[in-house]
């Protein structure tokens, strides 16, 4: 187990285990009896399915071609606020600093590659940008939205069974997408003037004519 170098307040930095590390245990211990094919298709998509979430947002925005100009300005607005949305979790990442369960527990059996020390676990990246990009497509097309939010939540579950993260660093991270891209998507629609104006321009073809 690593020491505990840093002073009280960040005792939670090394401490993730104590929180759900038998949780932890508990979920790889079920990858590590799953068939191989199942494992390696959670790992792909833990690995990539965020560009699922992209092609949802294409999705949004040819469906908002044919909405009003509040809809195609959240729509527009749903990159912008998942990368907000990382950045305000990159900053916990860097004060919370908590060690990676593959290293707290260096028994537990892991799928992905155990991430090096200094990539910290708390919240996951990968379940803030899932979650902030369901909350703003939620926000902009229900439908959609609700898909995008089933692929967070299979996003989140694969982070902790390929051995990335603690169950907590999943849940925070949800709730940190979803507290910081609802505020934003509701202030996006605030643009739809300008989107007005930019379909009687040269952009009309691209953000299309909107509810007729």
């Amino acid at each position: 187990m690593i020491p505990n170098v840093h002073s009280p307040a960040r005792l939670l930095a090394y401490d993730g285990s104590g929180i759900d590390g038998g949780l932890y245990t508990r979920v790889t211990g079920w990858a590590e009896s799953a068939p191989h094919w199942f494992d390696q298709l959670v790992k792909a998509w833990s690995a990539y399915g965020i560009a699922v979430f992209a092609l949802l947002m294409l999705w949004a925005w040819w469906r908002a071609r044919a909405a009003d100009s509040v809809v195609m300005a959240r729509v527009l607005a749903s990159p912008l606020i998942m990368v907000v949305a990382y950045l305000v979790n990159s900053v916990l990442k860097s004060l919370v600093e908590e060690v990676r369960p593959c290293q707290q527990l260096p028994g537990s059996f892991v799928i992905e590659s155990c991430a090096p020390v200094g990539d910290w676990a708390f919240p996951s990246n990968h379940t803030v940008a899932a979650f902030s990009a369901a909350a703003a497509l939620w926000y902009a097309d229900r439908r959609l939205g609700w898909i995008a939010l089933a692929a967070a939540v299979l996003m989140g579950a694969s982070r902790v069974w390929v051995g990335a993260h603690y169950p907590h660093d999943v849940v925070v991270a949800a709730l940190v997408g979803v507290l910081v891209a609802l505020p934003l998507a509701a202030l996006a629609g605030r643009a739809a003037p300008l989107v007005d104006r930019l379909r009687t321009g040269p952009l009309g073809s691209f953000l299309g004519a909107g509810a007729a």
